[in-house]
């Protein structure tokens, strides 16, 4: 028997929008690398998937195609998200063979549709696993956040990712009530995009967006950075560089951080009143990529008038709380039942 669970490879997946992690047991996080995949458009080949991937964007000549295979962390491209996991399991397993049992959790959107869980687990057993089980986000993140969700108490869990933002009130080991906006890091980039060709006329690439929200992106109006910026002139077609500053990245994403705050108030107005309770005590956890953005925590604490506190690692929470979640593997697999009978 022991021969046999040595062959049990138990596996976590946060596949997300922009990112997709794969917690293995025993190694914790073995993948963390961009959720893109590049191939080549005569043969269909893959070239490069992950970090070598992103490096083409913006740089790979008509021949090869750049593909995001998640929208909204959902499937939107079935024969590259298998083959992206594919690549990631081999990655992560390299010495892996036929007698290998290769268990995975995939997170997904709380309000993704069977439909769309069902895409997610046959893409999973396509790339090579034996069992294949979904877990919502929100549970994922507030479970590798270390919350004690199977007590009787209500948790808020705000998870901004690259492709949602996934708000959730967990208790008793499972969600209360929820909500997934389709507005998180992809538009912040997106808007950063559009704001600085508005403004500078200058058009730059999704990759600089997101350097620019890192450096000096805030949610709170604090202390002004400068950053030099280079792209491409929109009247000369020449390069040019402008310098931009955090103030000017504050209104940019004001309009997509008021619909984040609403989305969250929503949820609050809808939460019963001894769960309420629970939460202006313990307040919210907050995670995800946008949790990183500064004052985000001011902002979210003084419009809602409740405690937020960032998770340890928020990069990270929901590709632990996928691999710690295997430790529950037969109450999974009855709702993965559940699912294929649907």
């Amino acid at each position: 028997m022991a021969i046999f669970k040595c062959l049990i490879k138990d596996v976590g997946i946060d596949l997300g929008t922009a990112n997709t992690l794969v917690y293995l047991k025993g190694k914790e996080i073995v993948v963390d690398e961009p959720s893109v995949v590049a191939l080549d458009k005569k043969s269909g080949n893959i070239i490069a998937v992950g970090m070598e991937a992103k490096k083409m964007i913006g740089k790979a000549p008509n021949t090869i195609e750049l593909i995001r295979p998640l929208k909204d962390g959902v499937v939107a491209d079935y024969d590259t998200t298998y083959k992206m996991i594919e690549y990631f399991l081999n990655k992560s397993i390299p010495k892996r063979n036929f007698l290998s049992h290769i268990r995975v959790v995939v997170s997904v959107p709380s309000e993704a549709t069977t439909v769309e869980k069902r895409a997610v687990i046959e893409a999973t057993l396509s790339a090579g696993a034996k069992d294949a089980m979904i877990i919502e986000e929100p549970v994922a993140a507030a479970i590798g956040a270390g919350l004690p969700i199977e007590e009787a108490l209500g948790h808020l869990v705000v998870d901004i990712g690259g492709g949602t933002t996934e708000i959730a009130v967990i208790s008793l080991g499972g969600i209360v009530v929820s909500k997934s906006l389709k507005i998180a890091g992809d538009k912040m980039d997106a808007t950063i995009v559009e704001y600085v060709k508005k403004k500078y006329h200058l058009y730059i690439g999704i990759s600089a967006a997101e350097n620019i929200k890192k450096e000096i992106g805030t949610a709170y109006d604090m202390e002004k950075i400068d950053m030099q910026v280079t792209g491409r002139d929109l009247l000369s077609g020449l390069p040019k560089t402008v310098i931009v500053n955090s103030v000017e990245i504050y209104h940019a994403l004001g309009e997509i951080l008021v619909n984040i705050t609403y989305g969250i108030k929503n949820i609050l107005e809808i939460t019963d009143p001894e769960l309420s309770a629970d939460i202006m005590i313990g307040g919210m956890a907050l995670t995800g990529g946008g949790a990183m953005l500064r004052g985000i925590e001011t902002l979210f604490a003084e419009k809602l008038q409740i405690p937020v506190k960032r998770v340890e690692d928020p990069l990270k929470s929901v590709a632990y709380g996928t691999g710690y979640s295997l430790q529950h593997y037969d109450v999974l697999k009855k709702e993965m039942n559940k699912i294929k009978k649907l």
